[in-house]
């Protein structure tokens, strides 16, 4: 079953009265339904098209969110053949939320990497919503120097409301970890393209994000903080999120006028949980395009593109 978003709520009227009629239909009903079935199928779909045509910031964030979009391990399913889980940080322990291995992307070695939120109740948990602790991203850091070892391009999927905060994460260096994570990230000698496909949230996404190419989802977000850690930051009150939403231009669209990303990824229409597949195959489109554009440089060359391409961020923001 469906869940719908509260400002969805017109669309699941719509739909909800043409799953009736077809239930009538279904039951030999002597009344010719079929042509009102089709004509309420129509308006929802326009409904559909026009409201996620001009959502709000504060919107795209509920979007973003919902559970049903596709999670890092539906792109791993659906695009690297012969994945190959690799585990471990190698200094304390495994942390499901983030996943990465070995495997072949339309015929090129890469290494994937990525935060996993979890579809159910039961995994949601083992991957702790995707937020990580220290030892995901020491597990990163190996898996990105395994990598530029065998000369395997990095693909990073990014979906985290950011790092976990407990007490724990902390006492064992949530920052270093994060700190040194991003370190790795410059120094690669091989190409790297990230997708923001859900949240991208603070040190917990730029941590596996800082790649020569990022490519973001038209409804995913991307920001330093939640917007409600914001409101509660700034105003001392996650009443204000959506205030929050809309001035810290967290959307694809505002990053991408600022030059923080480099290209968006158009959604089925309704969002990339009403189309999972066509989703993954657009993302799959669009990585394949950027790790072609990095053939034939050489490992200073990416190093050095990688880096000027965050000082230029610093410097025109």
């Amino acid at each position: 079953m469906r869940t719908y978003i509260e400002f969805e709520k017109p669309i699941a009227e719509l739909e909800a009265k043409v799953a009736e009629l077809r239930s009538l239909s279904s039951d030999g009903s002597n009344v010719s339904i079929a042509e009102e079935i089709g004509r309420l199928e129509q308006k929802a779909k326009q409904l559909l098209a026009e409201t996620y045509a001009k959502l709000n910031p504060w919107q795209k964030t509920m979007v973003a969110r919902v559970s049903e979009r596709p999670h890092c391990l539906d792109y791993v399913g659906g695009l690297i053949e012969d994945f190959t889980t690799l585990a471990g940080d190698r200094y304390y322990a495994e942390d499901a939320a983030i996943v990465g291995g070995l495997g072949t992307f339309r015929g090129r070695g890469v290494m994937v990497i990525g935060h996993e939120k979890g579809h159910d109740t039961e995994s949601r948990i083992k991957h702790n919503f995707g937020m990580a602790r220290p030892e995901g991203y020491r597990k990163a850091v190996r898996l990105m120097e395994m990598a530029d070892r065998f000369g395997l391009a990095v693909i990073s999927l990014v979906d985290t409301a950011g790092a976990y905060p407990g007490v724990g994460a902390e006492e064992r260096g949530q920052a270093e970890a994060i700190a040194r994570s991003i370190d790795c990230c410059l120094s690669l000698g091989v190409p790297m393209v990230t997708v923001i496909i859900g949240e991208g949230g603070s040190g917990g996404a730029i941590a596996i994000a800082t790649a020569n190419r990022i490519l973001m989802l038209e409804h995913s977000i991307y920001t330093v903080a939640s917007p409600e850690a914001a409101a509660a930051i700034l105003w001392r009150d996650k009443g204000k999120a959506i205030d929050a939403a809309t001035s810290m231009r967290i959307t694809a669209q505002d990053l991408m006028d600022l030059k923080v990303i480099d290209e968006i990824i158009p959604e089925p229409v309704g969002g990339a949980h009403r189309d999972k597949a066509e989703t993954i195959s657009r993302a799959g489109a669009a990585i394949e395009k950027a790790l072609k554009s990095f053939d034939g440089l050489s490992a200073d060359e990416l190093r050095e593109h990688r880096a000027e391409r965050f000082m230029k961020m610093g410097r025109s923001i």
